[in-house]
């Protein structure tokens, strides 16, 4: 038999404790010099959205990266898009004032006015399509990191293929399409063993993106031709390569939507609700059993 000796010290070995007074109200507190402590300055967010602390143990997690990426990639796309319609709507001008020439002499300011906008917004689109490129290729990257990990099997083509294939000319018509589908294959869960099948937003971007490399190819070399008629159609094959790269813009970032919303949970803040309004064609309910007359409700 096993016994357990609880020792407890005897009543009174213990001084007794005494209840704090309550002292009364004498006002709010007051400071010799203005506090500098306080709570810093941020809006209510999710944890996730802070950075983590150098040298702490948290961490982001591969989804987020890949969401955080892609919304950067999203907001430089809509920049790029919104400057290369203002490109076009320049270049578009100037055919009208290279049309009203053939009447009469134009204004100094005018043509000063037009020439600067054609310029300005040429410069700026070029350099955000180099950003939104640069994104979207991180986007890339990591998308098809956290899908591998989602699908269990690596990737067909490692990055430095994929990074490859966008540079050389002739490849980078192929390449980037076949890496969409690939990574949307792995996203949506399917076997390794079958065939990627690109989804008809797939191929729409597929096919932007090859008129949109022919169009800028076409219009590199339309600028080495002489004459007054070559330079009018330049002026017009320049407002159609701004449309069709704003157009890819705006297709890619409908992928950017759709394959972050593949690889990642489900945002309960984008989600619509549903509500019920009326079950056609299901059959009826089973009879409840009679209630006995003696059985209170």
């Amino acid at each position: 038999m096993r016994v357990d000796w609880v020792a407890t010290p005897p009543p009174g070995a213990q001084p007794p404790r005494f209840a704090p007074r309550r002292l009364p109200y004498t006002g709010p507190p007051s400071y010799p010099a203005t506090p500098r402590w306080g709570f810093p300055l941020l809006v209510w967010r999710w944890p996730t959205a802070l950075p983590p602390v150098p040298g702490s143990s948290a961490s982001v997690s591969p989804v987020d990266r890949a969401r955080a990426t892609g919304a950067a990639a999203v907001q430089a796309l809509w920049i790029t898009a919104a400057l290369c319609l203002t490109a076009a709507c320049g270049e578009g001008w100037r055919y009208t004032l290279l049309l009203a020439s053939r009447y009469g002499a134009l204004s100094g300011a005018v043509v000063s006015l037009s020439d600067a906008l054609v310029i300005t917004t040429g410069v700026v689109s070029v350099l955000a399509a180099l950003l939104s490129l640069l994104l979207a290729v991180l986007w890339l990257r990591r998308a098809r990191e956290v899908a591998a990990l989602a699908a269990g099997f690596a990737p067909p083509r490692p990055d430095w293929q994929v990074v490859l294939g966008l540079l050389l000319p002739g490849i980078n018509l192929v390449v980037p399409g076949s890496a969409l589908a690939e990574l949307e294959h792995a996203a949506l869960g399917r076997p390794a063993a079958t065939r990627p099948t690109p989804s008809r937003l797939v191929l729409l971007w597929w096919g932007a993106w090859v008129v949109g490399v022919l169009l800028f190819v076409l219009t590199v070399l339309w600028s080495f031709r002489g004459g007054v008629q070559a330079a009018a159609d330049g002026v017009l094959l320049h407002a159609v390569n701004d449309l069709a790269a704003a157009a890819l813009a705006v297709l890619t970032i409908r992928v950017v939507h759709w394959i972050n919303g593949l690889i990642g949970p489900v945002d309960t803040h984008r989600v619509r609700r549903a509500r019920v309004v009326r079950v056609t064609g299901a059959p009826p309910p089973p009879l409840r059993p009679a209630r006995p007359a003696g059985v209170r409700r």
